[in-house]
């Protein structure tokens, strides 16, 4: 079943039936943020990585543009 399918028959699910549905995508997303909170706090050296933070830090921020991408 495709996302758009899932979408379209979620206005068919009782109010119970919705929240059990909106519960479990919290939990998968939960699951996918633990996966990527055990990554991001590896101890594994990333030499690379570290180079481009220091470097975007030293260029400093500015809001999205969607007219630059």
């Amino acid at each position: 079943m495709s996302a758009a399918e899932i979408i379209e028959e979620l206005p068919k699910l009782s109010d119970a039936e919705r929240q059990a549905v909106l519960d479990k995508l919290r939990e998968l997303a939960q699951v996918d943020d633990d996966r990527w909170e055990e990554i991001i706090n590896e101890p594994t050296p990333r030499p690379k990585l570290h180079v481009f933070m220091e470097k975007a830090r030293a260029e400093g921020s500015e809001p999205l543009d969607l007219d630059k991408l």
